[in-house]
């Protein structure tokens, strides 16, 4: 496991970061290039060796000895195998270990962005990094060092014992391999832009996907099917016209490259007839001279190879910096204390909040809430009632004034503790497509089958997962859809129970309910709001007339504050709002 990096590190230089997730599974890496390097030498000592037999061996007839020389061959290509073997195997792991590596930082650094970062990406995209982006990093961390070693280590021998065969012909390799990784490079840039391109698709898609899926039955309400498809075929076009374009970059690359090994040898063939028709070279060295530009074909494949896996693979990790770099993760004050229990006294002094973009969603809001009270936020709908309670678990932060907890400002408190004071239900109750138990017990992981059930008790679902084909163990669906509205929102309460909080938020959380529902989940309310500090964001004014003070929340601050009966007697904005009732 590598220690956690900071955000700043992803803004140096992107061979560094790349290399730097080498480091815990270097012994897989060393050996990969140890295996690499043998494999390069193997290769390059087969042309001197079938030189030395046609001159010295066969012409002797020295069956005996050929054979011995024979079998050594054999032997050292059974070491090449499995020195190939260990790097398509081990190697291949190790890539997997990187990759692995960059997709549990990357989540990582997603679990812990604020409120503000989700605000503004789509969950399909967000995926995208984490899967697609990532799948050519296996092959790029891999064959990349090992190909571009491989590669120069055989131009380099190849081209030294070139040297002692014909200086001709090292001379017409030395003009035709920069010429040749020339072109590559030339070719490289059209090919890395047209790669990004296909991955950015890829993400639109991916985004299209998952957002289609996730509304299937609003599609299927609005009968919005064939929109949703042709909506989708535009998007399978612009994948499509992606490809085509990054596969015609690719076959120019790869046709350019293999015209000039083409060419080579040729040009080779041409210069050898000429030298042994005249007298001045051996057919054995043409031979070898040709098993050497075979030799030299294989790297210069392997670099050609290797440029477009790094281009592939450096534009899946390109967009992975760009995911890395972007941090919006609430910080926590040097010397942050914990704190292991909170009595559940509130205060905002002079609390203005906006949001990146400048839009000012509240200004200088004062609001003092005592331990153990239930205090209500009214308003018309885009007031900031829930971004008033959204500020307290500092799921934003705020841009002036303090929040203080206890009369401890909250930013002086470690987030993990802070927001172990608060439990929150919202209208829009998220349940994982596990089972209900698995649902109850993420309120508080680990907790033993007794406290689930009693947890169920208290917000009174108990009963209906008993009724439920499989109990607890009942698989709920994606997004809680085998469940009633009103059962979601009980197995959000008894979540809650099992938390323990001090501190309580119900957001809007019966609106969305019919009246004889909502009568019933109300109890569990009740029952969930006892000794605990409770801040409730009202949609129907008839709940929380028992309130120990309400605040009605308008123009981005508080309007006015007071019990049920003292904002009627003021007959001011809560007034008006509770005038149609």
């Amino acid at each position: 496991m590598t220690t956690k990096k900071d955000s700043s590190f992803y803004n140096s230089n992107p061979l560094k970061i790349f290399f730097s997730y080498y480091r815990p599974h270097l012994k897989y890496f060393v050996l990969d290039m140890i295996c690499a390097t043998l494999i390069a030498l193997i290769d390059i000592s087969f042309p001197v060796v079938t030189k030395y037999a046609i001159d010295s061996i066969i012409p002797n007839q020295n069956f005996k000895f050929f054979a011995v020389f024979c079998l050594a061959i054999f032997a050292t290509f059974l070491l090449r195998k499995l020195f190939t073997w260990f790097v398509n195997y081990w190697g291949h792991y190790f890539g997997v270990l990187v990759e692995t590596d960059m997709r549990r930082d990357v989540f990582s650094h997603l679990e812990e962005q604020s409120f503000s970062f989700y605000d503004k990406n789509r969950t399909g995209k967000l995926m995208s990094r984490a899967t697609t982006d990532l799948f050519e990093i296996t092959e790029l961390a891999h064959h990349g060092p090992e190909d571009f070693l491989i590669s120069i280590l055989t131009l380099i021998g190849s081209f030294v014992l070139l040297l002692k065969i014909r200086v001709e012909l090292a001379v017409i390799v030395f003009i035709f391999v920069p010429l040749t990784i020339l072109v590559t490079i030339l070719s490289r840039k059209k090919l890395s832009e047209s790669s990004k391109n296909v991955k950015e698709t890829t993400s639109e898609i991916n985004a299209n996907l998952e957002s289609s899926i996730s509304g299937i039955r609003v599609t299927k309400v609005f009968t919005n099917e064939e929109y949703e498809k042709k909506r989708f075929e535009n998007e399978n076009k612009n994948f499509l016209n992606a490809k085509k374009i990054f596969y015609k970059n690719m076959s120019n690359f790869h046709s350019n490259v293999e015209f000039f090994m083409n060419l080579l040898s040729l040009l080779v063939l041409v210069l050898g007839g000429f030298f042994i028709m005249n007298g001045k070279m051996l057919i054995s060295d043409l031979v070898a001279a040709n098993l050497f530009i075979q030799a030299f074909s294989s790297p210069i494949r392997r670099l050609t190879f290797f440029v477009e896996q790094f281009t592939t693979g450096m534009a899946g990790f390109k967009r992975f910096l760009e995911i890395m770099k972007v941090d919006t993760s609430i910080k926590e004050s040097q010397g942050a204390k914990e704190i292991s229990f909170s009595r559940g006294n509130i205060k905002f002094e002079n609390v203005s909040f906006s949001y990146t973009d400048g839009i000012e969603v509240l200004k200088n809001i004062n609001l003092d809430i005592h331990s153990g009270q239930k205090f209500a936020l009214v308003g018309l709908s885009g007031g900031g009632k829930s971004t008033i309670c959204n500020l307290l678990p500092r799921f934003y932060d705020i841009t002036e004034g303090k929040i203080l907890l206890d009369g401890i400002d909250t930013k002086l408190i470690t987030l993990k503790s802070l927001r172990k004071q608060i439990g929150v239900v919202q209208q829009d109750v998220f349940l994982f497509a596990g089972t209900i138990k698995e649902n109850i017990s993420y309120g508080k992981i680990g907790a033993t089958d007794e406290e689930i059930i009693a947890a169920a008790k208290k917000a009174e679902i108990h009963e209906d997962i008993l009724k439920m084909p499989n109990g607890y163990d009942t698989i709920v669906g994606e997004r809680g859809i085998k469940l009633s509205g009103g059962q979601k929102q009980r197995v959000s309460i008894a979540r809650c129970f099992l938390k323990n909080p001090p501190i309580l938020i119900l957001d809007e959380a019966t609106s969305a309910l019919d009246t004889a529902t909502e009568i019933k989940i109300q109890h569990s309310f009740d029952a969930l709001s006892k000794g605990r500090t409770t801040l409730i964001i009202a949609h129907r004014l008839s709940t929380i007339q028992n309130a120990d003070c309400i605040a009605v929340v308008g123009e981005k601050e508080i309007l006015e504050t007071g019990t049920h009966a003292e904002l009627l007697a003021k007959n001011g904005a809560y007034a008006k709002l509770y005038a149609p009732l």
